[in-house]
């Protein structure tokens, strides 16, 4: 007897092999191309490299202390001779700040050194003789020598005057304001009086009464002369705010 053949119930599906991978530690071997080079692996730095460049970065540094050390031994010297020096002072201004600057804008560090200190005093509200170098000539002759300093010796502005002692310059008064050790200053001054000068607007000097400012007096004796109470700008210091007037 002769068996019918049956029809296979079992289902063959013609589907891609799936690629299952459980790391991707051999990921290398996979993207490897047609030459069999695998893709280089990243580069560890040796313990022995890493050792040298701490060497080496080492001796760069220490190259450097020679330099410092002599820095800091001239700094020592120079402040150790500041101490020894007399202090410098401007007798009869106990109760005001001077300060020597100038208006002009043909430096113009000067003149935003100037303008930065002028600005960080007024600030205070306490009495301030601003003595404007560009203004007066016989200024720049005063503060040299009330700094020791001959007529071809370099003169730095602004030159602040607290309570008659010297101060400095705009790195000291920059300095002194920002650790509050300014302040401190302030406290033994006067308060000033709010507003503007009426007689002069600020600017601490007027027109010469005797020449009206034209540098030039007439006598009927001697005829014209020159005037020998102004400045060679035909200035007066004003007397209404100018502690100081020349």
């Amino acid at each position: 007897m002769l068996l019918g053949r049956t029809k296979s119930r079992v289902r063959f599906h013609d589907a891609p092999p799936k690629f299952a991978c459980s790391s991707f530690k051999d990921i290398h071997i996979l993207l490897s191309d047609d030459d069999g080079d695998t893709l280089a692996a990243p580069r560890r730095l040796s313990i022995c490299h890493r050792t040298r460049s701490s060497v080496k970065s080492l001796i760069r540094s220490l190259s450097h202390l020679p330099s410092f050390l002599e820095n800091a031994a001239a700094a020592a010297e120079e402040q150790k001779e500041e101490e020894l020096r007399p202090e410098i002072r401007i007798p009869g201004a106990e109760a005001t700040i001077v300060i020597y600057f100038t208006s002009l804008r043909v430096v113009r560090s000067t003149f935003e050194d100037c303008k930065a200190v002028r600005t960080i005093l007024r600030a205070f509200r306490v009495p301030i003789d601003e003595r404007d170098l560009s203004m007066d000539c016989r200024f720049t002759e005063e503060l040299q020598g009330i700094l020791g300093l001959t007529e071809k010796s370099k003169l730095m502005l602004p030159r602040v005057f607290i309570g008659g002692r010297y101060i400095g310059g705009a790195e000291e008064v920059r300095c002194l304001h920002e650790t509050g050790e300014l302040k401190k200053y302030m406290e033994r001054l006067p308060c000033a009086a709010l507003g503007t000068c009426d007689t002069c607007g600020g600017y601490g000097f007027i027109l010469c009464i005797d020449c009206d400012g034209s540098r030039k007096c007439y006598n009927e004796k001697a005829g014209f002369r020159c005037c020998t109470l102004c400045n060679e700008n035909g200035l007066i210091r004003c007397p209404s705010c100018s502690s100081a007037p020349l």
